[in-house]
């Protein structure tokens, strides 16, 4: 796949997309002072090129109930990472699934109502086959949760 180039235009259209997805490209086109086409045209090579993958709501997990964040390492036996990950992944209430270097082999961000979901949730983690170890972290405070890089 080739790197598309962008320029102060192609990140101005994800900045404004990235705090509000629903805006049309005229109200776009009217922000930016260029023609509603250049904006359609320029968010299609984006999504061409991969750069937009989809579109989505951002949610208040605490208001939905989600008030527990933990942080787990997850330790493996060799060779058998790709498929634990892929069977975490699956779980509704995990964020983010990463490869990582250092101690732990397997790092998951992940959601829960209370602490007894948390705990059912690493004894399965436990009993999954070749995960040899996890270390569960709770995050106490969230300072900054967001994926929007720019």
């Amino acid at each position: 796949m080739t790197c598309m180039t962008m320029d102060e235009k192609d990140i101005q259209i994800l900045k404004y997309l990235l705090t509000d997805a629903r805006q049309s490209a005229r109200q776009l086109s009217l922000r930016m002072g260029i023609s509603t086409v250049t904006v359609l045209s320029r968010i299609k090579k984006l999504e061409e090129e991969k750069i937009i993958q989809g579109y989505s709501v951002r949610l208040d997990h605490e208001s939905l109930g989600y008030g527990l964040t933990a942080v787990i390492e997850i330790t493996t036996n060799q060779g058998k990472m790709l498929e634990i990950e892929n069977h975490i992944a699956k779980q509704d209430n995990v964020i983010s699934v990463y490869d990582i270097t250092g101690n732990a082999d397997i790092l998951v961000i992940a959601k829960f109502k209370d602490r007894k979901s948390l705990s059912s949730f690493v004894k399965e983690l436990s009993a999954v086959p070749n995960v040899e170890n996890t270390v569960t972290h709770i995050v106490l405070n969230t300072i900054k949760e967001d994926d929007r890089l720019i």
